[in-house]
């Protein structure tokens, strides 16, 4: 059996601490191997962002995960906001969990750290030590923890003491000494005081070197990070600098050759790492918990409401023929949604995306139509929580919700109008208590362009040369450096001539993908049953609002349930739009009213005219719109479909638009895919489709059909395997021939790998048709609200108004009698808005003279 190291490294920092730490975990671990480590601690300063995500990596990587935080601890109160006198403004505590009681506490202490006592830094005090100290290890910090400042100054007396109350809050040996040997000057000294003042009390010592990078090598690529986060250049002499190339990541060999004097001090890890056992679950759901009508359980309720919800719906085709056909099919897809939501356990999660979109409709807070796979639930529309009925546009709940994927929750994407997406959070938190409702944190990353231009200013090269080089990276998403140098042959050639560039290129390389700083998520808040410091840590964004540490994917981990809260520019122009009509027209539109196959709005669209028009409004969009010539609902669902990379660069689309328009024939390879396939003219365009036929011809469940859709968008070779097995073991029990098979199963592969949600193309496509229908029919009131959402755009401002004068629409100049803060309509005018006026400069020489003079005269004054 292998021998594991006496020696565990407990004072790690990665990438968490943010433009400090430049340590990733994947390295780290393997590092951490090679060192015969059977444990790891992570310990970033003042925060856990990397907790969770540093746990199920080190499980997966057979290594113990020891969760941990240096923290920051207040020389006093930690409600005390002004320096105190003879004291550092906090000093460093390294704490390390030893189970879940001490996990559960550093959740607190963190959390409060950032939300009472943050001055300069997220702080706690002794007092909230005291309260939760159960279950938690403690080191005594480095050279700025609070013992070994008062020892580097010479005050033992203070030192002492202060060891002293450390080890009254972390009793029965859990506190220990921690001493450092990095190259820091009176390193050494300070050990000697550090391990008098130990051995006075009789406390344990434990050596660490307060990791901040893996090599050695790697300690001027950590220069240059600190220098970004600082705002500094590597010749500016008061930047912040390590003192030393020391604090990397030491073998266990290092490290013992470092204490000759305090071998304890070694064993003492591995006898700490043995102590620290946390087990985290990730099997739970915590959703959380909904007021029902007394005598109702979740369930019952979610039955009854979205019972009702379904006649309103089905009342509109009461007078049909086929009335009572389509009752009974719409009934019984609604009774197997509900089985299924019931055996999954998410009625609560229905009726709490009900909740907060029946509050938004109350309260005339615009909300999209739907948007993602959620438009493919019947008990969704029939709540109400979406406009499209998934049944007419052949919409399927397994792509939305799989019972096949237990442990896989709901995920209901919501678009609100923007300015009243806050309203909506602010009621979700009073409905559910503060403590219980938090947004998401998310995590910039230093990608290729950028983390170019960040060390180039940090290496001092002239603005220029640097954004030379950064233009010279192809405008890719998610490009590396890498790829970057093997597509560009002038970078190869910038390195070889420049040892700057060259020198450039490799510190950015080995900083690429770091964390670079902490913001709010544009959508994902989170509910939970229970206060939400009982999950996870928080802290405030930069608008003071409540933030998890942990990103979504985290969140979600730990049985948490986020939901997306989106805010969309289109709904308010939309809004405003309809209200501009009603007060110029004296008209209500009604928008689940109006037609969806109105020819004229087909015309405009195929005629080109799509700017201002949700999801078509692009340059590339208006000739595939020319080309294509839509003429149904079903073709603006299929143009949001294609409009991707994939279909383009593939020559899908060219065979979509030739088919539809004749000029190539429409084959199927077997009459079942008629139906499938005659909407899209016999091309594969939707991930549906691709469950359809695997269920039509190879007798596939929805669910396992899903399965094989999940394979082929993540382009798993072993699971395809395994699926095409499968699938043309079903079409030999349905009597079709190998080779045709086959056939189809290629033609599946290889449209189905650019597949796109129909679910969300439909309900994509319905806004978009929205849009369009209120610029064919009310083209003054749309423009006059689009100008106004771009109040801020002066490059949209003038474009919109040159899209006006060609539908021979005129712009009125602002005039302060006359003009309000928003864009206003009078006939087939409209004046220009006050909030306009100062955005828009130098471009409103595109508009005319007189709004020129008129924006001046409004300046003056």
């Amino acid at each position: 059996m292998e021998k594991h190291s006496d020696f565990i490294h407990l004072h790690v920092h990665s990438q968490y601490s943010l433009l400090d730490g430049a340590i990733r975990f994947e390295e780290a671990f393997d590092l951490a191997k090679k060192y015969r480590m059977n444990a790891l601690a992570l310990t970033d300063h003042g925060n856990m962002f990397g907790a969770v995500e540093f746990y199920q990596m080190a499980i997966k990587h057979g290594i113990k995960p020891i969760v941990g935080c240096e923290v920051y601890v207040a020389p006093g109160s930690r409600f005390e906001k002004k320096p105190i006198e003879g004291t550092e403004g906090a000093y460093h505590l390294t704490l390390l969990v030893k189970n879940e009681a001490g996990y559960f506490n550093l959740l607190k202490l963190v959390s409060l750290a950032h939300l009472e006592g943050f001055y300069y830094k997220p702080r706690v005090d002794k007092e909230l030590l005291g309260r939760y100290h159960e279950g938690l290890i403690a080191l005594s910090g480095c050279l700025k923890g609070e013992v070994a400042a008062y020892a580097g100054r010479g005050e033992i007396k203070k030192a002492i003491q202060s060891a002293e109350d450390y080890r009254k809050i972390f009793d029965d040996r859990r506190f220990f000494i921690e001493i450092q040997n990095n190259g820091v000057e009176n390193q050494l000294l300070l050990n000697d005081r550090l391990l008098e003042i130990a051995n006075h009390l009789s406390l344990p010592v434990a050596a660490t070197n307060d990791c901040h990078y893996l090599h050695r090598k790697d300690a001027k690529a950590q220069e240059v990070l600190l220098c970004i986060q600082t705002g500094k250049t590597l010749q500016d002499n008061d930047r912040m600098r390590f003192s030393s190339d020391e604090f990397y990541f030491k073998s266990p060999q290092e490290m013992a050759d470092l204490f000759p004097n305090a071998p304890e001090a070694i064993s003492h890890t591995a006898e700490i790492a043995e102590q620290c056992n946390l087990e985290l679950r990730f099997d739970e759901k915590h959703i959380p918990r909904i007021a029902v009508p007394a005598g109702e359980t979740a369930e019952s309720y979610l039955e009854r409401m979205a019972r009702e919800g379904l006649e309103r719906r089905l009342s509109r085709y009461r007078e049909e023929k086929d009335f009572r056909d389509r009752s009974g099919r719409y009934k019984a897809r609604l009774e197997e949604e509900l089985r299924i939501i019931k055996s999954m356990g998410f009625p609560g999660y229905f009726l709490i995306v009900y909740d907060f979109i029946n509050y938004a409709k109350n309260h005339e807070i615009p909300v999209g139509p739907g948007r993602g796979s959620a438009a493919g639930s019947l008990v969704a529309y029939a709540l109400n929580i979406t406009d499209l009925d998934p049944i007419e546009y052949g919409l399927i709940f397994e792509r939305f919700l799989n019972p096949g994927r237990k442990s896989s929750m709901p995920d209901v994407d919501v678009d609100f109008c923007m300015e009243g997406r806050d309203k909506v959070i602010q009621y979700v938190s009073e409905r559910y208590g503060k403590e219980n409702v938090a947004q998401i944190i998310t995590f910039g990353k230093m990608q290729a362009k950028a983390v170019v231009r960040d060390v180039g200013r940090v290496l001092g090269i002239p603005y220029a040369e640097v954004d030379r080089i950064a233009k010279l990276i192809p405008n890719k998403i998610d490009i590396t450096l890498e790829q970057a140098l093997q597509q560009e042959a002038g970078l190869r050639e910038a390195i070889a001539k420049d040892t700057r560039i060259a020198s450039l290129f490799e510190i950015a390389a080995s900083l690429e993908g770091l964390a670079r700083h902490a913001s709010t998520h544009a959508a994902g808040v989170v509910i939970a049953n229970k206060p939400l410091m009982d999950y996870l840590p928080l802290q405030r964004g930069q608008n003071s609002e409540v933030v998890t540490q942990y990103p979504m994917k985290q969140v979600e981990a730990i049985g948490l349930v986020k939901f997306d809260f989106l805010g969309l520019k289109t709904l308010t122009v939309v809004d405003q739009t309809i209200h501009l009509i009603e007060k110029n027209r004296g008209l209500r539109v009604e928008l689940s009213e109006i037609p969806l196959d109105d020819s004229e709005v087909y015309a405009v669209l195929g005629a080109g005219s799509n700017l201002g028009i949700f999801q078509l409004e692009s340059s590339g969009m208006r000739d595939l719109l020319t080309k294509l010539k839509p003429q149904s609902f079903k073709d603006i669902i299929a143009l949001v479909a294609l409009y991707r990379p994939g279909p383009l660069d593939s020559g899908m689309v060219g065979e979509f638009i030739k088919r539809k328009h004749g000029q190539e024939s429409i084959r199927y390879e077997l009459p079942a895919l008629e139906e499938i396939l005659r909407d899209t003219y016999g091309v594969i365009v939707y991930q549906e489709q691709v469950m359809q036929i695997a269920s039509a011809l190879a007798n596939f469940s929805l669910e396992d059909a899903d399965n094989l859709r999940r394979a082929m968008a993540k382009k798993d070779a072993l699971e395809m395997d395994r699926q095409k097995e499968k699938f043309l073991e079903g079409t030999k029990k349905n009597r079709i021939s190998p080779k045709k098979a086959e056939k189809i199963f290629e033609q599946m592969e290889t449209f189905g790998r650019y597949g796109f949600n129909k679910s969300h193309s439909a309900a994509y496509a319905l806004l978009a048709y929205q849009t369009a229908y209120l610029k064919t029919h009310y083209p003054v009131e749309f423009m006059a609200a689009l100008l106004t959402s771009e109040a801020q755009n002066a490059d949209k401002i003038v474009k919109y108004i040159s899209e006006c004068r060609e539908m021979k629409i005129e712009i009125l100049p602002p005039d302060i009698n006359e003009s309000f803060k928003q864009f206003t309509v009078g006939g087939n005018q409209i004046r220009f808005g006050l909030t306009a006026v100062k955005n828009v400069g130098d471009a409103a020489e595109s508009i005319n003279r007189c709004t020129i003079s008129a924006i001046g005269w409004i300046r003056e004054k």
